[in-house]
């Protein structure tokens, strides 16, 4: 899928109607370069497309691992990044895609260090599948969670 240039406000639902599961309907957000005040917008619009698609069933999980790839991609980079969250008749997928090529690294969390180093484990513990997808000038993480999941 390209990416194109999208505001900080720009939400597409491309779905049709919001119960019509045939389709998928999808979030995307430019996210500005360590602005944070965007991880709370971003769980709300993906609340929102959630509550849409009728499929509540394990939404908070969704909004932590969502929030949790957010911060990473704004923390760790000195870029912008865009996330596209679709849903669909097999589920959720959602992908953070930043500019800078650097892997996350899986860290095993340190109690001694407050809330640093969890938001990949969360991911790999609750999603149903996730990964990392290089692409020409950076890197997506991604994740899903089934249809009866979500």
């Amino acid at each position: 899928m390209a990416i194109g240039a999208f505001s900080a406000e720009t939400v597409e639902d491309v779905a049709a109607g919001a119960g019509d599961q045939a389709q998928a309907s999808q979030l995307r957000r430019r996210l500005g370069k360590a602005d944070l005040r965007a991880v709370p917008e971003v769980r709300r619009a993906l609340r929102e497309l959630l509550r849409q698609w009728g499929r509540p069933g394990r939404s908070e999980i969704a909004e932590l691992l969502t929030s949790e790839l957010v911060t990473n991609a704004l923390i760790h980079t000195d870029t912008d990044a865009v996330l596209t969250a679709t849903v669909g008749p097999g589920g959720l997928r959602v992908e953070v895609r930043d500019f800078v090529a650097r892997r996350p690294r899986l860290r095993v969390p340190n109690a001694d260090d407050g809330t640093h180093g969890r938001g990949l484990v969360l991911v790999q513990s609750l999603a149903d599948a996730w990964g990392v997808r290089a692409h020409g000038v950076g890197k997506a993480v991604w994740f899903e969670l089934d249809a009866g999941a979500a």
